[in-house]
This record gives structure tokens, C-alpha cells and sequence, in this order.
């Protein structure tokens, strides 16, 4: 049995104010819970007796943790169709050294506004095995309910920081890689392999602050180019295109 107050904490953590009071974030879902046990010691577990039958040897020290009815999954969680378990887990407290971009890509994000989004972008990271992403302060959290179910479990492993980029940026001697319309064609541009891919807002791009210290500027074609085509792409879409050919040029 779960308690009202319990559910009370989960449904206040939809909130960012109340995930920083409370420094915890909501992960739903056998998939994403899973993947977050493997490297993370949880909060809190409720979940329905199918789930802890399969899962209690994932739990390595003692938590608190509730066995639930599907009907109290229901009523706490925060998804449209609940998924068995829900967790409740630390924020971590990652820092970034300017001096990991000297040897190894990292992606920044400037002003992206769209939960899914972010969370998409995490996935990429995963995939193409960049470590560390950092974003601007005005980056939507990527602890927001909707950005972690995004994640599909990839904050297990990819470490995300809130910073000043401008500081960051000018505290390091590494190319800042950026998407821009006067950009070369990336796929003619020379590509390392360290320094900061930075992509921006959804509807405005890199802010001006930033985009004055891209050192290159990078421009995915359509194709074939000069055809009428639409106006850009999703700012996930394009991420994954810029990773893809950094890799691509690496093996």
C-alpha cells in the first residue's frame, strides 16, 4: 500500500521548483526503471507484485518501497497508462571540467525548450558514446517527467550539466562545432574528434551569444540542394545527423 502523502511527493515532482526542493526525479516503466537501477541507487520503489517477483535481485541496498495494486499505480503515476513500477531517484550532482572537451566530444545545448526533445538528444548521445552533455540555463530540465520517459534510460549513463555556456566556451582552447544556415556543408567541413557540438532553440536557433563563438560553423544540405523542401529540421533530427557523421569520419 502506497500512502496519500506519498503520492502527494510523486505527483509534486511534475514540478521543477519541487524536484530541486526535493532533489529527486520520477522514472516510470519496467524499461527505464531497469536501466537506471544498473547505475543508480534509488529513492523509492512502488510497484505491482509482477514487477518486484522479476526485479528484487536490481535493488542493491535497502530502499524504501511499497508493494501496489494496479489500481494505486493508477492514481500515482504520471503517465496516461501506467507501467508496473515507478521510482523515485537522486538528481545527480554531475560537474563538468572544461578539460574533458580537449580530448572527447561533448554535445551543449543552447535554449532547447522541448521536453521529448531533450531527452531524445540524450538517446543520441548514448548511442553515438558522447559522456557528457551540458546545457544553458534556460535549457529545459532534462529531470522533467516527460524528458526522462524520453531518455529511454540513457541518464544512466549520459551525465548532464546546467552552466553559462558562454563561460564554459571561453574557458576552453577546443572547436565549438555549431548548426548555422552560413555554415560549410558538413559534409565537406574537416571534423575532430573532441571539442563542443552545440545545437539551439527549436525556433530561433543558437542565440546570438553563442553563435559568436562558434568556431565552426557547420550546415546539414537537403538534398538535392536548392530544392524546395521544408524549412528545417527538428533540432533531435538534426543532432543525430551531425553525431552520425562525426562518428562516421572516426572509424
Amino acid at each position: 500500500m502506497i500512502t496519500k502523502a506519498r503520492i502527494k511527493l510523486i505527483k509534486s515532482l511534475e514540478q521543477r521548483k519541487k524536484r530541486n526542493y526535493h532533489q529527486l526525479f520520477v522514472a516510470e516503466g519496467p524499461k527505464l526503471v531497469e536501466e537506471l537501477l544498473a547505475t543508480m541507487q534509488p529513492f523509492y520503489i512502488a510497484a505491482i507484485p509482477e514487477w518486484w517477483d522479476k526485479n528484487k535481485r536490481l535493488i542493491k541496498s535497502a530502499c524504501e518501497a511499497d508493494t501496489i495494486s494496479p489500481e494505486e499505480l493508477q492514481k500515482t503515476s504520471l503517465l496516461q497508462t501506467p507501467q508496473q513500477v515507478i521510482a523515485l531517484f537522486p538528481i545527480p550532482q554531475h560537474k563538468f571540467n572544461p578539460a574533458i572537451a580537449q580530448r572527447e566530444l561533448c554535445l551543449a545545448l543552447d535554449g532547447v525548450q522541448d521536453p521529448g526533445n531533450i531527452g531524445t538528444i540524450l538517446r543520441i548521445a548514448d548511442w553515438f558514446g558522447i559522456h557528457y552533455v551540458i546545457c544553458s540555463e534556460d535549457t529545459v530540465d532534462v529531470y522533467n517527467p516527460k524528458a526522462v520517459q524520453a531518455t529511454m534510460g540513457a541518464l544512466a549513463r549520459v551525465k548532464v550539466h546546467y552552466t553559462n555556456l558562454s563561460e564554459i566556451f571561453q574557458q576552453c582552447n577546443t572547436p565549438i562545432y555549431g548548426t548555422l544556415l552560413d555554415g560549410k556543408n558538413i559534409y565537406e567541413q574537416e571534423l575532430g574528434n573532441n571539442g563542443f557540438i552545440v545545437m539551439g532553440n527549436e525556433g530561433k536557433g543558437l542565440s546570438p551569444a553563442i553563435r559568436n563563438l562558434v568556431t565552426k560553423k557547420l550546415f546539414i544540405p537537403n538534398y538535392p540542394i536548392g530544392a524546395k523542401t521544408t524549412e528545417s529540421l527538428n533540432v533531435a533530427i538534426a543532432t543525430s545527423i551531425v553525431c552520425s557523421e562525426f562518428r562516421r569520419r572516426q572509424q
